[in-house]
């Protein structure tokens, strides 16, 4: 088990630049950052391994199977992967051998597992992008044509995709109201450091 005086957890969205804000505090306040995304297909791996049903699911899907499918169905199944693999990013989290604080990012970190955890309203906030930021920034990554690789048709199942994440941000919003939990929308015209210091005020960081 770690030593961290301090846990700040940011959830949200994809593409929303979580993890450039936590790049940005884990470098200006000597944090270390655990990003779930570098482990989320081992999360999911196990998973299906403990035969949590929408992680073995999506294990034997291929990228047709994914992607082509109704958005609301894809965003259903999003919040429950999320919600099956929880207890794993929660373990990781607790066993990093480190003995200052810990900033931790990641859309796995929905607002109802925040608040069932017992997490503070000043140790969370949630960031999603607005509709036409996460389109325009999806667009230039790199990765995008490798997850499509395999889809019959690949801007429907991009176009997929993006509906599958708005939906996601919006049930992500709902739920930061429900908990009372901090949500900012980054729709562009906030710069990156500028959102860092936003954020950074909201976990009083010094």
């Amino acid at each position: 088990m770690n030593d961290a005086k301090e846990v700040y957890y940011i959830g949200g969205s994809p593409c929303a630049g979580k993890s450039s804000v936590a790049e940005i505090l884990s470098r200006k306040y000597g944090l270390c950052y655990f990003k779930v995304d570098d482990f989320l297909d081992r999360y999911i791996q196990a998973g299906a391994w403990k035969e949590c049903p929408v992680c073995r699911k999506v294990t034997s899907m291929n990228a047709e199977q994914i992607w082509m499918r109704e958005p609301f169905i894809q965003c259903r199944e999003e919040f429950a992967i999320y919600r099956e693999i929880f207890e794993f990013v929660a373990t990781d989290l607790k066993q990093i051998d480190w003995k200052g604080d810990i900033i931790t990012e990641g859309a796995a970190y929905l607002p109802e597992l925040m608040k069932q955890s017992g997490i503070p309203d000043n140790r969370y906030i949630s960031i999603t992008p607005a509709k036409e930021f996460q389109i325009t920034h999806y667009r230039e990554r790199d990765f995008v044509p490798l997850v499509l690789e395999g889809c019959s048709d690949k801007e429907n199942a991009f176009h997929n995709w993006m509906d599958r994440d708005i939906l996601f941000a919006q049930g992500v919003q709902r739920q930061c109201q429900k908990e009372n939990y901090v949500s900012v929308i980054n729709d562009g015209t906030m710069g990156m450091a500028e959102l860092a210091n936003l954020v950074a005020m909201h976990f009083e960081l010094k």
